[in-house]
């Protein structure tokens, strides 16, 4: 079988992925993930629903502020079109040999940009005609897209925070088109990540009423959505900083509180990246479970950052550690529906085979797998949940259970701290430690 659909095989040498367990040292193979495995009442596939991130995997060249692109792609074409559909038919193929069931792309990704809105409305839907044919003839599918409003230097100021008003509208002209054509393609979710909706400096800066124009904007957008019949669910993607000094979806907690703030919790949730977690200054586990615990976790991007850098190094996830945190908070909250686990995740600049983007795709997708077995046995043991049921057990009968009923008033619960027993309770966080690795090692 060929396993790309176009004329030509970008990926040459490299066939159909297959999983040949934890004793093969074939770089090419799965050891953890076997998409057809039952855990619990769903397949690896369904529990995990991987997406490949299409500007990651398909524009990023190994070029950073210290030099020049090191990698090259082999649809790359002098005329920009041309190299667009020529990307797509690699893409695809990538995503059929490797297996992964959904794909993530923003408009500057897939198709190339112009400063006549006439000529990027007529580049991105040409483009997106030739998507929706290759999702037809391999059934892969949209898990969400999102517009690129931070790379231009109209965005120098933001898009819709900036303080000029026709950037504002020309923001929308992209936003709309990126609606249209999910709509098109069938798209799961839409994204906002707002790169560049913060501030430089708040000397020059009305914070207030830039906040609120991106209230608007977004409630504008969604409205915009429902009346051409997108279903989905809209995401907010949280990030602290870079490229702007501080951006107004700093955390988790900060997004929901926006959403909530601004009347869009119907029909917006989150969705988080393990980088811009520690970026903020949190685990990743942390942003997921303020996000579950307030029912806003819609989407993750799955990769890591490095502990020693203090910028956004989207590394492709290889710490089982957090991802079977990550899918202990994924598994208690029953799944991810409609999201997915998006590898937002670039190969490093060295890294310039065109085998390395398997080999780095196939090693995340092992780590969750193996997170998620993990997870899954963790839970079904009870040994965690029954560590923590227990310590809050005073809470659970008793003036306990009528304080956190809400069934007891101020003054009340004062006098009782009068006579209150207090005894030391170890938190026995050491004996959980050695608890998880017993897990993790056997």
């Amino acid at each position: 079988m060929e396993y790309f659909v176009g004329d030509k095989e970008y990926f040459k040498g490299i066939g159909k992925i297959q999983f040949e367990g934890k004793g093969s040292d074939n770089p090419l193979a799965f050891r953890y993930y076997d998409a057809d495995k039952k855990i619990g009442t769903k397949t690896m596939a369904e529990h995990l629903r991987f997406a490949t991130a299409y500007w990651h995997s398909f524009c990023a060249n190994g070029a950073d502020p210290f030099g020049s692109a090191t990698i090259t792609f082999p649809f790359a074409d002098k005329d920009p079109m041309t190299e667009a559909f020529a990307k797509a038919d690699a893409a695809f193929e990538f995503f059929t040999k490797l297996g992964t069931q959904y794909y993530c792309f923003h408009d500057a990704d897939v198709a190339p940009m112009s400063d006549d809105a006439k000529t990027y409305e007529k580049n991105y839907h040409k483009v997106a005609d030739v998507l929706l044919a290759r999702q037809k003839a391999t059934g892969v599918k949209l898990l969400w897209n999102t517009a690129n409003a931070f790379s231009h230097p109209f965005y120098m100021n933001g898009a819709a925070t900036n303080p000029d008003f026709a950037v504002v509208s020309r923001a929308a002209l992209q936003v709309k088109n990126c609606l249209d054509v999910n709509v098109q393609l069938g798209g799961s979710n839409y994204v906002f990540w707002g790169g560049r909706e913060g501030y430089m400096s708040l000397l020059n800066t009305d914070m207030k009423r830039e906040r609120e124009h991106l209230g608007r904007f977004l409630a504008m957008a969604r409205d915009y959505g429902r009346s051409i019949g997108f279903k989905g669910t809209f995401l907010i993607e949280p990030k602290p900083m870079e490229p702007s000094k501080h951006q107004y979806d700093y955390d988790a907690q900060t997004a929901i509180a926006f959403i909530r703030e601004f009347g869009l919790e119907a029909d917006f949730k989150c969705n988080i990246e393990a980088n811009h977690a520690t970026l903020a200054g949190h685990t990743f586990a942390h942003d997921l479970q303020v996000c579950a615990d307030n029912h806003m976790l819609g989407s993750v991007d799955a990769n890591q950052g490095d502990a020693q850098n203090g910028w956004d190094t989207d590394e492709f996830p290889s710490n089982v550690y957090e991802t079977v945190s990550a899918m202990l908070v994924i598994l208690r909250q029953g799944g991810l529906k409609d999201g997915g686990l998006n590898f937002d995740a670039k190969r490093r600049r060295n890294s310039t085979d065109l085998e390395d983007l398997f080999i780095a795709h196939i090693g995340g997708m092992d780590s969750f797998a193996l997170g998620l077995e993990i997870a899954n046995r963790i839970i079904e043991d009870g040994k965690f949940d029954s560590l923590v049921k227990n310590r809050y057990a005073s809470f659970d009968a008793g003036n306990g259970n009528l304080f956190e009923a809400g069934k007891m008033d101020f003054a009340t619960l004062a006098e009782m701290g009068r006579n209150a027993q207090i005894v030391q309770h170890s938190g026995k966080q050491e004996y959980l430690n050695n608890l998880l690795n017993s897990y993790l090692f056997g």
